[in-house]
């Protein structure tokens, strides 16, 4: 804004403003003679700074402009070039603002041999198991387990030998040996981490419930009850045999359609969608069976 008063004040030079041939030299020296065309306007930056506009010719630049700076010194003549510049005008044809990859990525995008990286903080996904506020990790779980169930034996086994001393002194080293010694067994974080790393359950990460949410309002988006199929099946999907239940907490809301025929086979389909290819849309009426063929002789009845 302050350069754009500037240039509204300041009356451009006389000198630099009858300088175009020597602006249109720099600009046919940048683009090349066919590609600079009409002499448009001039334009004053500062005192004794000029702008020259001149038409851009080349292809694909439409409305796009030469922009060549001339300069003149204090009490100097001679005007110099500043610099050579291709501007766009009010007019111009500009490429769209830009915008991440990640944000112009579109379901379907990812092709084979393409790379999808998911940022640290991506909202969709969260820590996997974790016990306290510390992540488990899988080999981390079993050499923890080891190590609290040996600890939980030799502190065994230095309990009742202390027990065994405190009782002969009279029981005066009971009490802090008793306490000294762990509640038994295995630490509860090194239980959950062992039954998690048999059952295969340590992922880093896991799907948080921003991510389940918007899974199931993309689904429900695509094949649920609001759909054109749906609106006009004569069921949903919920008392369809091809429908195939799913495990977790949507189950009771998804499942996959396995109906070669639909418009929906292998997608997850919510159980208010339905289509034309219900299991028991209709029921394959039986072929008639024509009447048996009337034979009629050909002969004369005899008299």
């Amino acid at each position: 804004m302050r350069g754009a008063a500037v240039r509204s004040r300041v009356t451009p030079d006389q000198q630099c403003a009858d300088a175009v041939d020597l602006a249109r030299a720099a600009a046919e020296e940048a683009a090349g003679a066919e590609q600079v065309g009409e002499h448009i306007g001039v334009t004053a930056d500062d005192t004794r700074v000029v702008t020259h506009l001149f038409e851009c010719r080349l292809p694909g630049y439409r409305g796009w402009r030469w922009a060549v700076t001339v300069a003149r010194a204090s009490r100097a003549r001679a005007v110099t070039l500043d610099e050579t510049v291709l501007l766009p005008g009010p007019d111009a044809l500009l490429a769209p603002e830009w915008v991440p990859w990640n944000e112009r990525l579109r379901p379907g995008d990812l092709g084979p041999g393409d790379l999808l990286p998911t940022e640290d903080q991506d909202l969709r996904l969260e820590p996997g198991l974790a016990v306290g506020d510390e992540e488990l990790e899988p080999a981390e779980a079993a050499e923890s387990a080891e190590v609290a169930a040996a600890e939980a034996e030799a502190a065994g086994e230095a309990g009742t030998e202390g027990a065994g001393a405190a009782e002969g002194a009279g029981g005066l080293e009971a009490g802090p040996v008793a306490a000294a010694a762990p509640p038994g067994g295995v630490p509860r974080r090194a239980e959950i981490g062992a039954v998690a790393d048999e059952l295969g359950m340590t992922r880093h990460r896991v799907l948080s419930r921003y991510g389940l949410h918007t899974a199931a309002d993309r689904w429900e988006d695509e094949y649920g009850p609001k759909t054109p199929m749906a609106q006009a099946a004569p069921a949903s999907c919920v008392s369809c045999g091809f429908l195939m239940p799913i495990a977790g907490s949507l189950r009771r809301a998804f499942g996959v359609c396995a109906n070669e025929y639909s418009p929906a086979d292998g997608h997850v389909v919510s159980l208010a969608y339905g289509c034309g290819g219900h299991s028991e849309a209709a029921v394959m009426p039986k072929p008639i069976e024509p009447a048996p063929p009337v034979l009629d002789t050909m002969g004369a009845d005899p008299t």
